[in-house]
């Protein structure tokens, strides 16, 4: 069982303010820096991380080095991989010091020992269960309005960028951190494309923005949901996946609206990753990288990164073109 993992509202409330789930997750963070030392020692390292930016027409991608996320950037998800050893997301694979705070009776809240917020959760689902945000939506929007005062929450899919695929999870970080978090309403006024409106839901697609994505705004629950599979299902008739087709996905709520940002992709990861010397730039796009923060786990690939590397890189993994206009299309015949 999970009991001696979970801290109980009296022991989080020496930390603070204990009432809301997020000022839970807050309290959480601040006991596991006391008693933690991995995670200490990495929160301790962002204050040292490196960034740079990148300015486009309206809009800023950033770079940052963070050499803690070399566990990310470069795990191994291939089948054969994951069979071989154990979901470190579950609750009797994790280190003795780690602790958890519970969410919606399914989920473990657990502070990410390697971050790149300055306040980073994973959020896995307690049974274990192969990463897919199918059946999972409604959790989402559940998280989302729940913690909204402070965090947002990303979901990474099994073949684009979850290092843990073999167990479902959300993540969640500080708001205002990622570019599109202040910027999404700046790019839906210049650039989106209304696809979709009925009362209580508009549907957005976005596509100069260097990554095509599709954004759902939507006060009323179940419309949400019931659009959301909508549009995972158009993805999937036109990149032919069989399963959950490759997607990020970052979730807001903010005036009393859910918003969800769907990047559709391509690939898991850009030829630079496999290339040889020079050529070589270890980052491989997740949700936080589709959201305007690359991170770069080598501090030489940090250095030499290019805008126009940059720019290549979105291309690569995000949604050809050509898919994402017959993804819009289909979301225009919506009934």
């Amino acid at each position: 069982m999970i009991d001696h993992l979970i801290l109980n509202n009296e022991e989080l409330s020496n930390y603070g303010s204990s009432l809301s789930l997020s000022e839970q997750m807050s309290c959480l963070l601040k006991q596991q820096y006391e008693s933690w030392a991995l995670l200490q020692n990495n929160y301790k390292g962002l204050e040292t991380v490196k960034i740079k930016s990148f300015n486009f027409d309206g809009f800023e991608v950033k770079v940052q080095f963070n050499p803690s996320r070399i566990t990310s950037s470069a795990a191994k998800v291939d089948d054969a991989s994951i069979k071989a050893r154990k979901s470190f997301l579950h609750y009797n694979n994790l280190p003795p010091e780690q602790k958890g705070i519970v969410f919606n009776k399914e989920y473990l809240v657990l502070c990410n020992p390697y971050p790149i917020f300055n306040e980073h959760f994973t959020i896995p689902v307690i049974n274990q269960s192969p990463q897919t945000i199918i059946g999972k939506y409604n959790d989402f929007l559940t998280l989302t309005k729940e913690i909204a005062d402070r965090y947002v929450v990303f979901y990474n899919g099994p073949k684009c960028g979850a290092s843990a695929p073999d167990h479902m999870h959300f993540q969640a970080g500080n708001k205002n951190f990622m570019p599109l978090d202040t910027e999404y309403d700046l790019l839906i006024n210049k650039f989106g494309n209304l696809l979709f409106s009925q009362r209580d839901i508009k549907i957005y697609s976005v596509n100069k923005y260097l990554r095509n994505f599709i954004a759902i705004e939507s006060n009323n629950f179940g419309i949400a949901e019931k659009y959301f599979y909508s549009i995972i299902d158009a993805i999937k008739v036109i990149t032919s996946d069989e399963n959950e087709p490759m997607l990020n996905i970052l979730g807001y709520y903010k005036n009393n609206n859910w918003i969800t940002v769907i990047f559709p992709r391509e690939k898991h990861r850009p030829t630079y990753y496999f290339e040889e010397g020079e050529k070589n730039i270890l980052l491989s796009p997740a949700s936080v990288d589709m959201g305007g923060v690359c991170i770069t786990p080598l501090e030489k690939d940090f250095e030499k990164i290019t805008k126009e590397e940059v720019i290549d890189i979105y291309k690569q993994v995000s949604v050809a073109d050509t898919k994402f206009s017959d993804i819009c299309k289909t979301i225009n015949n919506f009934d």
